[in-house]
């Protein structure tokens, strides 16, 4: 496994479950405990798509799992040759079979968007939000496990739709206001929240840090020190190309007593 990979490996690893039980729209939270896991060998065909990514580290966690036979991953469901959905997983433990969705996402706090406290979580660059997200899971993803066309891919697996439980591992890193307040809502699990974000009139304030730009899959990763940080004017001619393309990077900041924090520059 290169570097890359097991720093990856290892983000989605720590990053915790956004609820846990049935907090969150009823949806039930799907959880296990893997203590030493093997190591990702197959990295030549890693997906290049952060989620489909996140899809295979789940997979290669759940083959390991003694009580667990993973039955069947990223299932295309399709009519007429046309695919019209896809089931994540599908799962038997010693108890029952389970319909699993596989769910990592980048939330920050805005209290301006919607009335009530999960509205106000949404995607960096404002076209997704939890709510949205949830809404899919509830109306689009776990009613297609009921579709007629899903029936004949299950009885492959000798299973039932009606026998199966539905679940979701919803992993999430938040990212609350810089120097404002974030009102704490008690479904949400608190250890996602991973920094903050701020808007660039803000950046004047931080002057004197280093900064670095971590690519798209790397937004995985535990930030770290070693890694090629740039003054804040180097920085700062990057910054706006990202935003002048309605683009928020997430950006990793050294400050000057060598602390560090992990942060959204949005461009909104």
């Amino acid at each position: 496994m290169t570097n890359a990979v097991s720093l990856q490996y290892q983000g989605f690893r720590e990053t915790p479950n956004l609820w846990l039980g049935a907090a969150v729209f009823g949806l039930q939270a799907y959880d296990y405990a893997l203590v030493n896991p093997l190591p990702i060998t197959d990295i030549n065909h890693l997906p290049q798509r952060l989620g489909k990514r996140v899809e295979h580290f789940v997979s290669h966690e759940l083959r390991q799992l003694s009580n667990l036979q993973l039955l069947a991953e990223s299932l295309q469901i399709q009519r007429d040759k046309q695919t019209i959905g896809e089931l994540d997983a599908l799962i038997q433990t010693d108890e029952d079979a389970i319909h699993l969705e596989i769910v990592y996402k980048f939330y920050l706090y805005d209290p301006t968007v919607g009335s009530d406290t999960l509205d106000h979580w949404i995607g960096p660059n404002r076209n997704d939000s939890l709510v949205q997200k949830l809404d899919k899971l509830q109306n689009k993803q776990f009613p297609l496990l009921y579709h007629a066309c899903t029936k004949p891919y299950l009885e492959e697996l000798q299973l039932t739709a009606a026998n199966l439980r539905q679940q979701v591992l919803f992993k999430a890193q938040l990212f609350v206001p810089y120097d404002a307040i974030y009102h704490h809502d008690p479904i949400i699990n608190d250890a996602c929240i991973t920094g903050y974000y701020l808007k660039k009139d803000q950046l004047p304030s931080f002057r004197a840090c280093r900064f670095y730009v971590p690519k798209k899959l790397d937004w995985l990763v535990r930030i770290h020190s070693n890694v090629a940080w740039l003054s804040y004017e180097v920085f700062s001619n990057q910054l706006f190309t990202f935003l002048d393309n309605g683009q928020s990077p997430m950006v990793w900041v050294r400050y000057p007593d060598g602390s560090l924090k992990t942060c959204f520059v949005v461009w909104w």
